[in-house]
């Protein structure tokens, strides 16, 4: 059901079976799929709307980035099905940089969020109350952002990583662990969400080898990734790739003061 209120622009498309409240504005080039409901009082506009999504009210989607470079260009925001995105979030189309804004399926996006431009968002991923994330940003699959976080532009947060409320994640975060802080540091791996994703023990087992190798014995990162490149599993072998991907450089666990130990690459 459209409500009479609503206002719809001529040129976006919207299937049978959604709903959208009222005062809400369908600006141009959307595409709003079959089951999706849209809450009063939304704005979305150059976004495509996955299947049985639900926004609620005041959201923002699909409007400019806030990116002084970006001057008009065609983009837009993609979300995936079965996302739901809460009260108050803005969630910005992309630049020239990506051409657009990607948010995956089956995610939660509490109130007042904010997604900017040009990041990439994975599947099953939970952002919190009031966190922001920069622009160009890359969050893999199933990871959690606590409320109030803040991602520096450009970061990367592995698969499965969980950050605390209230962290400034400045550099990236490997998979499969905890980070808290400002700036934020790593806590050890996260291991309530790897017994949820049914990883078996002894994969566990062997991220928390990786873990210990990599951040608690004292080689430097080289020679830990070098002690690790013939593990056959595969969550080892993500986190190497991971680490060795990096472009701003990997979060660490906090260091004691008497830790002298040599950490470069």
């Amino acid at each position: 059901m459209i409500h009479q209120t609503a206002v719809i622009d001529k040129s976006a498309v919207i299937e049978d079976g959604v709903e959208i409240g009222p005062y809400s504005v369908i600006g141009p080039e959307t595409i709003i799929k079959s089951g999706t409901k849209i809450h009063g009082q939304s704005v979305i506009e150059y976004s495509e709307i996955g299947f049985n999504c639900e926004i609620f009210n005041f959201s923002s989607i699909g409007k400019r980035p806030q990116d002084l470079k970006y001057k008009g260009e065609k983009t837009k925001v993609i979300i995936g099905d079965v996302t739901i995105i809460r009260e108050c979030v803005t969630l910005n189309r992309g630049t020239v940089a990506a051409g657009q804004t990607v948010l995956g399926k089956n995610c939660l996006i509490m109130a007042c969020a904010h997604i900017a431009h040009d990041c990439t968002i994975g599947n099953n991923v939970i952002i919190g109350y009031s966190t922001g994330i920069a622009g160009h940003v890359e969050v893999e699959d199933s990871a959690i952002l606590s409320s109030g976080v803040g991602v520096h532009q450009f970061c990367k947060i592995g698969s499965s990583a969980i950050i605390g409320a209230g962290s400034m994640v400045s550099m990236d975060i490997i998979p499969y662990v905890t980070a808290h802080g400002d700036r934020a540091t790593l806590a050890g791996l996260n291991l309530v969400g790897l017994k949820r994703k049914k990883v078996k023990l002894s994969e566990i087992k062997n991220i928390k080898d990786a873990y210990e190798i990599l951040f608690m014995s004292r080689l430097t990162l080289g020679s830990a990734l070098a002690k690790l490149k013939d593990s056959t599993s595969q969550y080892v072998k993500d986190m190497i790739f991971f680490i060795k991907n990096s472009k701003r450089g990997i979060a660490r666990p906090r260091r004691g003061k008497n830790d002298t130990s040599d950490r470069d690459n």
